[in-house]
């Protein structure tokens, strides 16, 4: 059955993702899944429409079962990214969100301040030095210079990664706001920045 296959995103849900099937738009997807108790909004990665969604599901869930943290449950320990590249060349069409997933301006802004916290994310503890070049996961020709701890010039303009992914993802991916952090989007030396953190985290435990 033609359906849609996506891979969410949640703030509070730090380092997690959900991989999942629906025959609805995924804009209604992710204001159903908002109102099951998560604090913030679920965000959309990336979607797509697929030949064979409940197959390209089952054959993703499989693929990824050992990053799986509840047999009984949609979520996995992985970056988004990694997803994207296998699901992306399954793909009829993208899907794009079209609606905001913010109920009001108060909770966008609300929502963004507790992305920006929580992601507790500088240059300086990922190792990358200021002057170093990023790439746009979803589309690496697209480069940002790290110009402070936590700033980097995009398009002639010193933003913060979150910020700086929201432009692009609006601009040119014709998005709409999310609750997104900017560090799953932004790449350095073909690695998420997302990725990067909790690499040389688990690497200092170790």
């Amino acid at each position: 059955m033609q359906g849609t296959i996506y891979i969410l995103t949640n703030p509070s849900m730090d380092g997690y993702i959900k991989i999942g099937k629906t025959k609805q738009s995924i804009d209604l997807r992710m204001k159903n899944l908002y109102s099951t108790g998560v604090p913030f909004p679920f965000s959309c990665y990336y979607a797509c429409e697929v030949e064979d969604m409940d197959l390209v599901e089952k054959r993703l869930h499989e693929a990824f079962e050992d990053m799986r943290v509840n047999p009984k449950r949609e979520f996995f320990e992985i970056s988004p990214d990694k997803v994207y590249k296998v699901l992306s060349l399954l793909a009829i069409k993208e899907v794009i969100p079209i609606e905001d997933n913010f109920e009001d301006n108060i909770e966008e802004k609300a929502i963004e301040k507790a992305v920006e916290k929580r992601a507790r994310f500088n240059f300086t503890m990922a190792k990358i030095p200021i002057g170093s070049e990023l790439s746009f996961s979803k589309d690496e020709t697209i480069k940002a210079k790290v110009i402070s701890n936590n700033k980097v010039l995009y398009d002639g303009e010193e933003m913060s990664l979150t910020a700086s992914a929201q432009k692009l993802l609006f601009n040119k991916f014709g998005y709409k706001p999310q609750a997104i952090a900017g560090t799953l989007f932004w790449m350095f030396e073909g690695e998420s920045l997302s990725d990067r953190r909790i690499r040389l985290e688990n690497e200092e435990l170790s």
